[in-house]
């Protein structure tokens, strides 16, 4: 299974040596990891240094390197230049795709979205049926933002009619930074992998986001890592390293979908192999995942 490889103190120097990614410390070696058991690495500390070789062969492996600042909120992605043999076409029809199917698949993913944060609400003994309603009446691109609506709803019934969505705020509002960041590497290296272009988004449009497409396909995914931080919020109130590993489990979690069983990772790939075989005109719609319900997140 492909790990998520967080670097999470500081003065740590990451370099490879025989197949393996190697941590070092005050001139020791602290630990390895073989390369093509890693699925993104994390680095979320201060005076992180790095070899060249470390770039190089894990661009070669398709893997994102996500670097972050305060809060645990990514900075940048390291990204490889090629990620798929037909890259190049791939990307070329993808720019060309029309927005009205974009508003399509906006809308899809927004419905699926919404689905997927009523089972949440459902599974955790809350109100649901107001979502359902809204992912009924969502337009293409949704020009009346239901998925804005959604989350309103959505969020203060999880956590409580105080809490509100805030990337800057410590407990859960961190929590759910850091398992979005995790989410997000795990996008963005299906997206690579598929040969896609990070930065031609379906919907997300800030010029200074370089990785709209992975905020994009995340979405019907966040619920996961929600629910996720809503049981871990029952005992822990700030981001420890067990609440990390946790966190980084979400994506081998399996769950069961209308068309059968499957880890959340691999669900993520369809997605992003679906998007790309509908810019070459091979199929016209998202293999999206829709109702995920059953998580184990081992004893949460």
């Amino acid at each position: 299974m492909d790990r998520i490889v967080e670097i999470a103190q500081d003065n740590r120097h990451l370099a490879v040596e025989r197949g393996f990614m190697t941590v070092s410390g005050n001139g020791k070696e602290l630990g390895r990891v073989p390369i093509d058991q890693i699925g993104s690495v994390i680095a979320n500390a201060h005076g992180i240094t790095y070899s060249n070789n470390f770039f190089v062969r894990l661009a070669e492996q398709n893997i994102p390197v996500v670097i972050c600042g305060a809060n645990h909120v990514p900075v940048s992605v390291v990204l490889p230049l090629e990620g798929h043999h037909l890259q190049g076409d791939i990307i070329s029809f993808q720019a060309e795709l029309k927005q009205s199917t974009l508003n399509r698949f906006w809308k899809e993913i927004i419905q699926a979205k919404l689905i997927q944060q009523a089972e949440i609400l459902k599974t955790c003994g809350l109100p649901d049926m107001p979502l359902r309603y809204l992912s009924k009446q969502v337009k293409n691109g949704d020009p009346d933002n239901l998925e804005g609506q959604g989350a309103r709803y959505y969020f203060q019934t999880l956590f409580g009619k105080d809490f509100r969505r805030d990337r800057t705020q410590e407990g859960i509002n961190a929590m759910l930074n850091y398992g979005y960041t995790v989410l997000r590497s795990g996008v963005i290296r299906a997206i690579v992998g598929a040969g896609l272009h990070p930065s031609l988004g379906i919907h997300h449009c800030n010029k200074y986001n370089a990785m709209r497409l992975a905020d994009d396909l995340m979405e019907p995914f966040r619920p996961l890592t929600d629910f996720c931080v809503y049981r871990i919020s029952k005992k822990e109130k700030s981001v420890t390293p067990e609440v990390k590993k946790r966190l980084v489990s979400v994506l081998s979690c399996t769950v069961k979908t209308p068309k059968g069983a499957n880890e959340i990772n691999y669900l993520i790939v369809d997605l992003a192999v679906s998007l790309a075989r509908c810019a070459l005109g091979e199929i016209s719609n998202l293999d999206l995942p829709v109702a995920m319900t059953g998580m184990d997140l081992w004893g949460l």
